[in-house]
C-alpha cells in the first residue's frame, strides 16, 4: 500500500493520511495526536481510493500504552467501517481517558466477517444503551438521576419543617450551595457522574 488510502481526521485537527505502522498489507496503525483534546474522529476512503472487491474497512482503537506493551496482541476495540456505499464515518471516542494517547487500527477484512461484526455492534448498543461495550457513556436518563440524587443527598441536611402542617422545607440558599459545589467538581473532573456507582 505505497499511496495513501485512508484519511483520518480528529476533530478540529488536520487530516492524517500516513501510516504510523503497517503491521500487514492490509493493516494500518495511526498514531493519533494528543496536542488537542477530540472526541469524534472522521475515517474517510480518500478520493480516487476503492477496496479490493468484496472487502471492507473495519475501524479498531486502543490506547497507544496497550499497543507499545502488547504489540500485535493490544485490545483493539471495533469502532464500525467504511467500505463501498459508506466511504466515511464519524466515530464518537473518549479521548479524555486515555492520556497517554490513542491508535486507530484500520483492516481490510472481508465483506461479510465485517457486517457481522457491525451487527455485534448494533446489538452490544441495544443491550447497553448509549454505552455500547464498557468504554461509553451512561444513558442520559442515568447521568440525570445521579444529578438529582448528588443534589438531594446534599440537600437533606438542610431540610427542616415550616408551616402549622410541619411541610418539609430546604432553604434556596442551600440550593445554591449545592449548585456551586456540583459546578466546581464537573469543572474539576468532568466525568465523575459517569463513574459513580448506581
Amino acid at each position: 500500500m505505497a499511496d495513501p488510502l485512508f484519511g483520518i481526521v480528529p476533530a478540529g485537527l488536520p487530516l492524517i493520511t500516513s501510516p504510523s505502522q503497517s503491521p500487514s498489507p492490509t493493516s494500518l496503525l495511526y498514531a493519533l495526536p494528543t496536542s488537542k483534546h477530540f472526541t469524534h474522529i472522521t475515517v474517510l476512503l480518500l478520493p480516487n481510493v476503492s477496496l479490493p472487491p468484496q472487502t471492507a474497512a473495519a475501524i479498531y482503537l486502543a490506547t497507544a500504552q496497550d499497543v507499545v506493551a502488547n504489540g500485535g496482541a493490544a485490545k483493539f476495540r471495533f469502532l464500525g467501517a467504511i467500505g463501498p456505499g459508506k466511504e466515511s464515518a464519524v466515530f464518537k471516542i473518549a479521548s479524555a481517558e486515555t492520556p497517554g494517547g490513542l491508535v486507530l487500527g484500520v483492516e481490510i477484512e472481508p465483506e461479510d466477517a465485517v457486517a457481522r461484526q457491525m451487527q455485534e455492534l448494533a446489538a452490544s448498543r441495544q443491550q447497553g444503551g448509549a454505552g455500547g461495550g464498557g468504554g461509553g457513556q451512561p444513558p442520559t436518563a442515568v447521568l440525570a438521576q445521579r444529578i438529582i440524587q448528588n443534589a438531594f443527598n446534599f440537600l437533606t441536611s438542610f431540610s427542616g419543617t415550616a408551616g402549622p402542617g410541619g411541610v418539609e422545607v430546604v432553604p434556596l440558599k442551600a440550593f445554591e450551595e449545592w449548585w456551586k459545589k456540583f459546578e466546581s467538581r464537573v469543572r474539576a473532573d468532568p466525568s465523575f457522574l459517569e463513574k459513580q456507582a448506581d
